[in-house]
């Protein structure tokens, strides 16, 4: 499918123009905060591997980037219904360490602050929360991003690294919803 292909089946949201200069000024309020430090960004694929990329470059202090994936089983519970089991594809060292984890949608809030709460547990210095599109009404747990590009309410939302395995709108430059 070619590149207009899609833009007529899509209705962009957020401009490409606008997304770069918001991650520009995250990235700044980012640096400000860290200077001096070092942080340990931890990325969550895959909708966040785009706004990674692209807030990495804007940093202005040292940074160790990591990726973890989490996957997610279904388990029944003692005959009481399923719960869900969270495992993450990587488990790096971050004892004393300052993590800044990176999302490209907060949703729910329920993996994030398991992460969160899993990061501090595992003796991490601090650990604070950005994401590029914070959805906060559909929250189901007590969460606030330290950082975050944009609130959204569109159910689903593609481009610009977001979407599903079955999609080809990953790669727009822009946040979209389908037509």
């Amino acid at each position: 499918m070619n590149q207009d292909a899609k833009k007529e089946q899509v209705q962009s949201v957020i401009a490409a123009e606008q997304i770069q200069k918001r991650v520009r000024e995250m990235a700044r309020q980012i640096s400000d905060d860290y200077q001096g430090k070092t942080i340990h960004v931890l990325a969550v694929l895959e909708n966040g591997f785009m706004f990674v990329a692209d807030l990495v470059r804007s940093l202005e202090v040292p940074l160790i980037c990591q990726f973890i994936k989490p996957t997610y089983h279904r388990q029944e519970n003692d005959g009481r219904g399923e719960w869900l089991e969270i495992f993450f594809s990587h488990e790096p060292d971050i004892r004393g360490q300052h993590i800044l984890l990176v999302e490209g949608l907060v949703h729910s809030g329920v993996t994030t602050d398991f992460l969160m709460g899993d990061l501090r547990a595992r003796g991490a210095a601090s650990v604070k929360l950005a994401t590029l599109l914070d959805r906060q009404s559909a929250r189901r747990v007590q969460l606030q991003p330290d950082y975050f590009g944009f609130l959204v309410d569109e159910a689903f939302l593609i481009g610009y690294g977001l979407g599903s395995p079955e999609q080809t709108a990953r790669n727009l430059s822009y946040l979209a919803v389908a037509s």
